[in-house]
């Protein structure tokens, strides 16, 4: 198989967790393209020293590095982007992942997508580091050594990282579901 092949076969498949994480960490659909794209193509440039192993891991690796770079060099000028075009920006959430399950009601489909646009809000609001780790763990079902491998922090670091992340959101959340819990009716 060409190397052209492989690739194909290898990475492409990826394609929707690199745009999931890069959306995750740079917060704006255009940015999330742009890191997608310089990633892949990096990503094919190296792909002679890709050892086989982990492809997705490998990539992510590549797009989560794009992503920091980007980010460092936009802190340095100061680029600040509204949390709404975050929010709002489609294919957020993992594509094979349903945030809620077909509801029969509604009224239950409202409060699903407002608590769902909560967890959202929470999620991009984690620093970077967590942030992260959460996407990767939580959306992208990954294991805690894949997501240091990305990362490039040992796995006890991940751990922390994912319990304080946690505990972050269920802090922010945890009043939100308390007062959706409030209003149901017996």
């Amino acid at each position: 198989m060409s190397s052209q092949k492989e690739f194909k076969a290898l990475i492409l498949p990826h394609l929707g967790a690199s745009y999931n994480l890069a959306l995750w960490l740079m917060r704006t659909p255009h940015d999330a393209e742009d890191v997608v794209q310089e990633s892949y193509l990096k990503a094919f440039n190296a792909f002679d020293q890709f050892k086989g192993e982990n492809p997705k891991g490998w990539l992510l690796s590549i797009v989560r590095n794009t992503c920091m770079t980007l980010l460092s060099r936009n802190m340095r000028q100061s680029k600040v982007v509204p949390i709404e075009i975050a929010l709002d920006s489609p294919g957020i959430w993992r594509a094979d992942q349903h945030l809620v399950e077909p509801m029969t009601s509604p009224v239950d489909q409202l409060i699903s997508a407002h608590e769902s646009r909560e967890v959202r809000k929470a999620v991009s609001q984690l620093p970077v580091e967590f942030r992260e780790v959460i996407v990767l763990r939580e959306f992208e079902d990954m294991a805690y050594q894949q997501i240091a491998d990305i990362t490039g922090v040992p796995v006890g670091t991940v751990m922390s990282r994912l319990s304080r992340a946690r505990k972050k959101l269920h802090a922010v959340l945890a009043p939100i579901i308390e007062e959706g819990h409030s209003h149901e009716m017996p």
